[in-house]
């Protein structure tokens, strides 16, 4: 069976080069990677073709004799006496390990495997300390670096030894097929390390649970959702690997007067049947104190007032948010007998003046409705 065309197995023109021919090979090695395709045995051939093709075509020399003579031209020029394929994949194989395994140079990933684990811890304060800013302090059960054995895992005086089966590295590398891959070192878990004699205290892990208090400083404008980062507070790695973060997440509580919607704040407040009437002047609470607003004659229920820039500052801006004040007005209740006369004068009146605009439009709406029947 004849072999394909080099460039066509690559998916490029006759004149890529370096980069781009680099790039269309991680994408096929990506795809048909044996690992990614375990139970795919026309994927394995593939990759092999791919990983040929590109070993090809990276070598000057090489390409020269490919694109003068053909895959013959190669042949005669010793490329199987050369680097094989397993040499031009592990060229690329550093730079792709990390999107086919998750991680970069396999032993550089067991250092970092070493590093603790990351914590959360939920944060709850009032609207008030959310708008302004504070400092809270915080008290966070976590794992800690043995102060006995300074976090080695060895009985003071003694030191771990180097793992005989990885010699230290924490990975040991295995041959299949064309390829090598590395997997962690069963005898000494990744970390490079034989505890012969454990540590008393830690027996042996490095680390001890203990209770540790931050102060967390709280920016203003901070809302529900809101991650704080406190990078290296996070638990410590295990054999002296560096320490995770903390992420405090900010969850504000609900407030008795406003709400919050983004940078602006709402509020409601009630005005009487006469104020909203005649107009009025009334006093409401922003979260800096109270300010008047000026009620207009005729204020009907749900108009909206607008402060500017009492609302929320944003984070990391100086653009501050609006309160808006909804009024309601309110019906009175538990009227006696004079106040009653007084409204009934009051309601016969207004009949006969036409002035409720609104109730006029409405009923007049709605006989036209029935009448349309």
């Amino acid at each position: 069976m004849s072999k394909r065309d080099y460039y066509d197995i690559l998916g490029v023109d006759r004149s890529a080069q370096g980069d781009k021919l680099k790039k269309a090979y991680r994408k096929l090695a990506m795809k048909y990677h044996p690992d990614r395709n375990p139970d795919d045995s026309s994927a394995s051939e593939k990759f092999k073709e791919t990983t040929e093709a590109y070993e090809v075509l990276s070598d000057p020399s090489k390409r020269s004799a490919y694109d003068q003579f053909g895959h013959q031209g190669v042949e005669a020029s010793g490329f199987n006496s050369g680097r094989s394929a397993t040499d031009a994949f592990n060229d690329v194989f550093g730079d792709i390990f990390g999107d086919i395994f998750g991680g970069g140079d396999p032993f550089s990933r067991s250092r970092r495997s070493n590093r603790g684990s990351d914590l959360e811890f939920s944060l709850r304060i009032d609207l008030e300390n959310a708008v302004k800013g504070t400092t809270e302090k915080i008290r966070i059960p976590t794992l800690q670096s043995c102060e006995s054995c300074s976090g080695s895992g060895a009985e003071p005086g003694t030191q771990p030894s180097s793992c005989p089966s990885c010699q230290g590295a924490g990975q040991v590398r295995m041959q299949q097929g064309f390829f090598s891959i590395s997997q962690t070192c069963r005898q000494c878990g990744g970390s490079g390390k034989i505890i012969t004699n454990p540590c008393r205290k830690c027996r042996g892990n490095g680390r001890v649970e203990k209770t540790k208090t931050l102060s967390v400083k709280i920016p203003a404008g901070v809302d529900s959702g809101d991650r704080i980062r406190l990078s290296g507070e996070g638990e410590a790695g295990p054999s002296r690997g560096p320490s995770g973060d903390l992420y405090v997440q900010i969850k504000v509580l609900s407030h008795e007067v406003f709400e919050r919607d983004g940078q602006h704040l709402y509020c409601e407040a009630p005005i009487s049947f006469v104020d909203a009437a005649l107009g009025s002047e009334i006093e409401i609470p922003t979260l800096d104190g109270k300010v008047k607003i000026k009620i207009p004659e005729g204020t009907q229920t749900g108009k909206l007032f607008r402060l500017k820039g009492k609302g929320v500052k944003k984070i990391r801006s100086s653009a501050v948010g609006d309160l808006l004040c909804r009024v309601t007005v309110e019906t009175p209740q538990k009227l006696d007998s004079k106040q009653k006369a007084l409204l009934k004068e009051l309601g016969s009146s207004l009949k006969q003046k036409k002035n409720s605009p609104l109730s006029s439009a409405w009923f007049g709406k709605v006989k036209s409705f029935f009448d349309s029947k």
